[in-house]
């Protein structure tokens, strides 16, 4: 039954974090606790209140980058060089979603919030960078990060993805609200099913769900 609400679709396009590896792996903590680190030397505040702004902004402005920004005009380009630096070693490879991924009929992208040199590190390490097309980082929004309509808008121009005839992946549920207004099927990949009309699907395990369309 899933398999054809997918018929459609030519255009894939998948999140990163969390979404393209198992949240378990835990690969993202080490990057929140470099993030950490910047708002505590960028702002002075202490661990505790540093981590507090860090959550904050990425409720307010979808990244703690965004916040950074808006707040302290934050050099965007240092900032991802940084909290990027981090060990991949927790990272396996998975021949069997990247063969999934590969027979998707279509184009197939990746949209990360984070930059598209970090997304080529990751794919990488899992052995998923031949399964797509092209990487889109945040950088090529203009910084401007998801949930914005603007950020998705400027993405897809790019990548000449047709929303009508695409589906999107992703573990923030706030992040496929957009999408599902510009017709897009969208699929929420976490432990947990977000809320929402704009989550048509869920699904705690990416591999098994696109062996179900195969």
């Amino acid at each position: 039954m899933v398999k054809q609400h997918f018929s459609h679709v030519r255009h894939w396009v998948f999140d990163l974090d969390n979404t393209l590896y198992p949240p378990a792996v835990r690969l993202f903590d080490q990057i929140e606790r470099k993030m950490t680190d910047v708002v505590m030397r960028v702002t002075g505040a202490d661990k505790a209140e540093a981590n507090t702004l860090r959550k904050r902004w990425w409720m307010d402005h979808g990244t703690t980058l965004a916040g950074l920004m808006a707040n302290h005009q934050l050099d965007p380009e240092a900032y991802l060089t940084e909290v990027h630096d981090i060990s991949f070693d927790a990272l396996e490879p998975d021949p069997h979603l990247a063969e999934l991924i590969a027979n998707l009929p279509g184009r197939k992208i990746v949209y990360t919030n984070g930059s598209a040199p970090y997304a080529a590190r990751v794919l990488e390490a899992r052995g998923l960078a031949a399964a797509f097309d092209a990487i889109y980082g945040v950088e090529h929004a203009g910084y401007l990060p998801k949930p914005e309509p603007r950020a998705f808008e400027t993405v897809f121009a790019l990548s000449r993805t047709d929303t009508g005839t695409a589906a999107m992946f992703e573990d923030d549920p706030r992040n496929l609200a957009a999408p599902h207004a510009m017709g897009m099927r969208t699929v929420h990949v976490a432990p947990e099913r977000g809320e929402g009309e704009h989550i048509q699907h869920h699904t705690d395990d990416l591999t098994a769900f696109l062996a179900r369309l195969s």
